[in-house]
């Protein structure tokens, strides 16, 4: 999986990873605003890293916690969603809207083999300063460069520069910063 290989999601022992997971999510996802010491600590738990000052926001999915990094002073907020197949990492001082979704996960084109239930995944990389707007959907094998700017709602197919603003589906380069 980690190598960017066919694999099945399907295995028992990622099954008990997913689950492991989602009891950690369960408990965060429900817990109070009152409770940031113990929110911090769920994703400590969860996370392969998280940042000082970094907030995350409930909800939040992921499938594994253990393949996604978050950096320092970040902002996620509500309803992200990480399909953290593969690595996905989060630099320093990002800014990710509500409901932006992080798909490292992917799913092979011929139908031949797509039938067979196997899947494969490619990571994800949000360099320091980036800003993702509400609604972002960023692909398998994606990295977007440094002090980028995501307009809202757009669909991220391919590598984006550092310092521009882009936007769109499919994401384009509309201006340099």
């Amino acid at each position: 999986m980690l190598a960017g290989e066919l694999y099945s999601a399907s295995d028992p022992s990622l099954e008990e990873d997913r689950r492991a997971c989602r009891l950690t999510l369960e408990w965060f996802n429900a817990s109070s605003v009152a409770e940031p010491e113990r929110r911090r600590d769920a994703l400590v738990e969860l996370l392969a890293e998280i940042g000082a000052d970094t907030i995350v926001e409930p909800p939040l999915h992921c499938d594994y916690g253990y393949n996604f990094t978050i950096g320092a002073r970040c902002y996620i907020n509500t309803g992200v969603v990480a399909l953290d197949c593969a690595a996905i990492r989060i630099g320093d001082d990002v800014q990710i809207g509500p409901r932006v979704q992080l798909l490292a996960a992917t799913h092979p084109v011929q139908p031949d083999v797509r039938r067979t239930g196997l899947e494969y995944a490619k990571p994800i990389t949000i360099e320091d300063g980036v800003w993702l707007g509400g609604g972002v959907i960023v692909c398998p094998g994606v990295t977007i460069g440094a002090d980028s700017v995501i307009g809202a709602g757009s669909v991220v197919l391919e590598d984006i520069p550092p310092q521009v603003v882009a936007v769109g589906s499919p994401c384009r380069v509309v201006r340099r910063l």
